[in-house]
């Protein structure tokens, strides 16, 4: 059933987002998403098998950068394994909590872990957005099929 699930998941467009925490630690994730408008509240899922399970499940604070249609060799570091995802290739800058905000990325949102939930093999954070930055409207960039793709 998970194999049947997983492949018809793959039928379903999701946005590509990098989450990262104090560390600097960072991953690509594609459960991201608006938990609560009131209060506004934002989440993400990630794997108990993910090499930054750790440091993002356990962190005070995150950070959530939305990714330009551009920027899949960004999401491809980020969801490497052992990658150095915060070398010199990559254009970021800590805020007063530690937390890595990736320059490039135009969406960014700085968040307050206030909730964990384990479910199955995965940990949901949900977190409160402290700050938003907006700098243009853009396509993003979008996981369908297996394969990068943007809206039309």
């Amino acid at each position: 059933m998970s194999e049947e699930l997983r492949l018809a998941l793959r039928q379903h467009p999701a946005a590509v987002t990098i989450i990262t925490a104090p560390g600097p630690v960072g991953l690509t994730v594609s459960s991201f998403g608006s938990v609560s408008m009131d209060p506004p509240l934002v989440g993400f899922w990630i794997g108990t098998g993910a090499s930054a399970f750790e440091a993002l499940t356990s962190a005070g604070s995150f950070g959530v950068h939305l990714l330009h249609a551009d920027h899949t060799d960004l999401a491809d570091l980020f969801a490497r394994t052992n990658a150095d995802r915060f070398g010199s290739g990559t254009r970021w800058e800590s805020d007063m909590d530690g937390v890595p905000h990736l320059l490039d990325a135009p969406v960014r949102l700085r968040c307050r872990t206030v909730q964990r939930l384990a479910v199955g093999d995965h940990v949901g954070v949900i977190g409160e957005p402290l700050d938003i930055v907006h700098l243009a409207e853009t396509q993003p960039l979008l996981r369908f099929r297996g394969r990068y793709t943007s809206v039309a």
